[in-house]
């Protein structure tokens, strides 16, 4: 994989599953790759795929069988004053619109979009792949009239999510289409 150094490479390796392994730390990609090939090996596969390393990124990153793997996508505008605090609650608490999700459940990831127009949103969600996630939230903040403005991008972030094979759930911790319509954000 790099020049001037052996590596212990038996097995073919399909060209995504080397580019997402030059994401590892030089200095243990030798050996794990050395470990997703062990796992390939183990299903009787003549050559590693990327899913080979993904789920060799989710066995080791902690992706329990039958468990689901969630993450948080929020505004980066609203993070400068909301800590999150509402959307971990909710999710530890299994409550609004996380109440399916049995006690197994993971979060996985909290990030923002990175700003308008949701810049940072693809790169992120598709490195939490390799850590299993299973589905992305987008948080309350980002789909209601009030306290903050709806984001104008929200869409386009879903539908970036979505082209990843990763499923996006509207809301964290309020159901948001009793507030998406300018109804008051907080009970008085």
């Amino acid at each position: 994989m790099d020049k001037g150094k052996a590596t212990i490479i038996m097995m073919k390796w399909d060209e995504d599953a080397i580019e997402a392994m030059k994401q590892t730390p030089e200095f243990v990609r030798e050996k794990a790759m050395a470990k997703v090939e062990e796992r390939a090996k183990k299903k009787g596969k003549k050559s590693v795929t990327i899913e080979d390393v993904n789920e060799s990124y989710a066995a080791v990153f902690g992706k329990d069988p039958g468990a689901t793997n969630v993450a948080v996508v929020r505004c980066e505008i609203v993070s400068e004053v909301c800590p999150g605090v509402g959307c971990l609650k909710a999710f530890n608490k299994r409550i609004e619109l996380f109440k399916e999700y049995d006690k197994n459940a993971r979060l996985v990831g909290f990030f923002t979009c990175g700003g308008c127009p949701g810049r940072r949103v693809f790169r992120l969600a598709n490195n939490l792949k390799k850590y299993g996630v299973d589905v992305v939230h987008m948080s309350s903040c980002m789909l209601m009239e009030e306290p903050f403005t709806r984001c104008p991008h929200k869409e386009e972030i879903k539908k970036s999510i979505e082209g990843l094979g990763i499923k996006v759930v509207d809301g964290t911790h309020h159901e948001v289409g009793q507030y998406a319509h300018g109804m008051s954000f907080h009970k008085r």
